[in-house]
């Protein structure tokens, strides 16, 4: 199995459809996943955070979370402060 994991979830994450944890059978799957899903929370989540990945083992990526700098926005990795998302 692979696994897919989200390292923080902020409030735009808790607020979408993608689970913290994901698996997969082939490594392949895991990797497409990854790549779709960061592409898409960078793409339409409130851009306080902006998302990258990372394959931590033979069996394990991982979605970090970051600050986005160009952003004016506050939003905390926990709860959502004045970003609206």
């Amino acid at each position: 199995m692979y696994t897919v994991t989200m390292e923080k979830e902020c409030a735009c994450f808790i607020k979408s459809e993608y689970q913290k944890e994901t698996s997969f059978q082939f490594q392949n799957q895991a990797y497409q996943y990854t790549t779709e899903v960061m592409e898409l929370m960078n793409e339409e989540f409130c851009q306080t955070h902006m998302f990258y990945a990372e394959k931590s083992n033979d069996n394990e990526y991982i979605i970090r979370v970051a600050a986005n700098n160009g952003s004016a926005d506050s939003c905390s990795t926990d709860s959502c402060g004045s970003c609206g998302c």
